[in-house]
């Protein structure tokens, strides 16, 4: 079955019981955990390894590449002394990109539904009735001069007086990734520590911040994570295999210092129990947060001018499964009384 983003229909029954108790852990549940899950409580972060079948996740790396050649502007991934933003729609020095109506496109929702993916987040929240998030799609290109240096921002996604589990996030890794081709790098087993450091740390002023669900962690911050052992660490991947990590793990990203590049598709879930009927309706961009709507707007700037190659619809409206219709939110939004 398929139907198209712009469609309407009745809610559907919940799939499953209300949520475990405790999401990350299972726990009660008598099933055995897979060796990623167990990462993903111990350290805070995990690799599922081929979510997507490589020959699927090749398949993607293409659609990514025709994207970007789509706009017209000079790009050929055949040449290099074409990476340059004159040539690129706009993609931050972080390699994000969010507008273009990218988080809309075919293949953005084809990743979103991959069952690999989407199954690895049913187990940790021991729910099927989920929403996914319409994020971030990366494109992340070697030894860019022709942008501002990518810095580290060390940061956690989760508002410090909301403490606890809240969210998993992820993403789906494309290209080949290893240790100096840039990526996640993660703060090891940190998220353990995370209201004992919001505790002992609120008397500094926070870094400023454009949501609550975003903490910057300053140089104090860092050296509080040093003193109590914590270790950063740089998560390497293959293509099709999907990173997720707890929402309190301090994290960043790097660019590649080799000649590989880094494609990426932003996908984070949370049960629709967590979700109010205002989010659903009103969601068409978010943060990692999928109940989070985005501030933002779809308008691409250059220079501080509107792009000339801005647009509100995705070049390829995507085709959606049932399943990923589901993982819209719109069937579950209720009939106005």
């Amino acid at each position: 079955m398929t139907t198209t983003a712009t469609a309407v229909t009745s809610p559907i029954q919940r799939l499953v019981s209300e949520p475990a108790p405790d999401r990350l852990a299972m726990s009660g549940s008598s099933v055995p955990l897979a060796d990623w899950h167990r990462d993903l409580i111990r350290d805070g972060f995990a690799v599922v390894k081929g979510a997507v079948p490589k020959e699927r996740a090749e398949k993607y790396t293409n659609d990514m590449f025709t994207w970007l050649e789509d706009f017209n502007l000079g790009f050929d991934r055949n040449d290099a002394s074409t990476i340059h933003k004159d040539k690129l729609p706009v993609i931050n020095e972080k390699g994000m990109c969010l507008h273009y109506a990218v988080t809309h496109e075919d293949f953005v929702w084809q990743v979103r539904s991959e069952p690999g993916v989407v199954g690895a987040f049913e187990t940790v929240y021991n729910d099927k009735d989920l929403i996914v998030s319409f994020d971030a799609v990366g494109f992340g290109f070697p030894n860019r001069t022709d942008l501002p240096k990518n810095v580290p921002w060390p940061h956690q996604d989760q508002d410090p007086e909301k403490p606890g589990f809240s969210c998993l996030q992820g993403l789906v890794n494309l290209l080949p990734n290893g240790p100096d081709d840039g990526g996640l790098i993660v703060c090891k087993g940190a998220y353990r520590l995370s209201e004992q450091f919001h505790r002992e740390m609120a008397w500094e002023d926070r870094i400023p911040q454009w949501t609550n669900e975003w903490y910057g962690f300053t140089d104090n911050g860092m050296k509080w994570l040093a003193d109590h052992g914590c270790e950063w660490v740089k998560v390497c991947a293959e293509p099709g295999d999907l990173l997720l990590w707890d929402s309190r793990v301090p994290h960043y990203n790097l660019s590649s210092t080799t000649s590989q590049p880094r494609f990426c598709v932003y996908t984070c879930y949370m049960p629709v129990a967590d979700v109010t009927q205002d989010d659903l309706v009103h969601r068409v961009g978010t943060t990692h947060w999928p109940n989070a709507r985005h501030v933002g707007g779809n308008v691409a700037k250059r220079d501080g001018e509107i792009d000339i190659n801005n647009r509100i619809r995705p070049r390829k409206d995507a085709v959606l499964s049932e399943r990923a219709f589901q993982l819209t939110g719109i069937p579950y939004i209720k009939p106005s009384t």
